[in-house]
């Protein structure tokens, strides 16, 4: 089979990107890096002719001065062509790097089949358990800003907030408590009340933290949130 990668726009794969949220059925890490303009470069893959999926590579913001991978979606009836589809996606797009959300599949096995120095950026996390802490005296009020502060007899104890910049309905839940409020029960009381809104208002909660921040991760986890998927980093092998 004859595969072809060539450069399009962002319009061209709209429907192809359609399948592929659709297929995830969670919150896309890097969904929201399409919008912004000169930030990517999406091409598209052709087998002999028909349409066979994408690949999609940051080249701007934080991933200036890389090419680097974060999504590529094959059609099913291509799945047995997916190495060369990869393969093909990488010498057009001239890509030198790789970060992905490790429950892709495909774009999973092509990170461990391709590249080399593989490390964990983040975990990111889905709704997993109700929970209900007490609020301990904390009252909740949001600011002009939509994001939610946490007094503690009247004093600022903690902020927090939900981004809907991903996938929607997916709401990126996060937040920051003072350190004279910590390890007190605060933060896994405002994350808990953070994702009671987010469904109030027709999201679907979801986070992330860093792999190392341990106390992060904890309090997630106490409120209610599971990890499900690492965002990994690789690099391309020089041609």
């Amino acid at each position: 089979m004859e595969i072809l990668a060539r450069e399009v726009s962002l319009q061209e794969i709209a429907g192809l990107r359609d399948q592929y949220r659709a297929e995830m059925n969670c919150q896309v890490v890097h969904d929201s890096l399409h919008v912004r303009e000169g930030w990517t470069k999406e091409f598209l893959l052709e087998g002999n002719g028909e349409t066979a999926g994408y690949g999609s590579i940051a080249v701007a913001g934080p991933w200036k001065g890389t090419r680097t991978v974060f999504e590529f979606y094959v059609l099913p009836e291509f799945g047995a062509h997916a190495f060369d589809c990869f393969d093909c996606f990488v010498e057009a797009s001239q890509a030198t790097a790789m970060e992905i959300q490790s429950n892709q599949e495909i774009l999973l096995v092509m990170l461990h089949t391709y590249a080399h120095d593989i490390k964990s950026e983040r975990i990111v996390f889905e709704e997993g358990l109700t929970t209900a802490h007490p609020a301990n005296g904390a009252v909740l009020k949001e600011n002009a800003t939509s994001e939610w502060i946490l007094e503690v007899d009247g004093v600022p104890a903690g902020s927090g907030g939900i981004l809907y910049h991903y996938n929607r309905p997916y709401g990126d839940v996060y937040m920051e408590i003072a350190e004279p409020y910590r390890r007190r029960g605060y933060g896994s009381f405002l994350v808990q009340e953070l994702k009671k809104i987010c469904r109030e208002r027709a999201g679907i909660p979801a986070a992330r933290c860093s792999t190392e921040n341990i106390a992060s991760r904890k309090t997630l986890q106490r409120a209610g949130f599971v990890p499900y998927a690492h965002i990994l980093l690789g690099t391309l092998p020089s041609k």
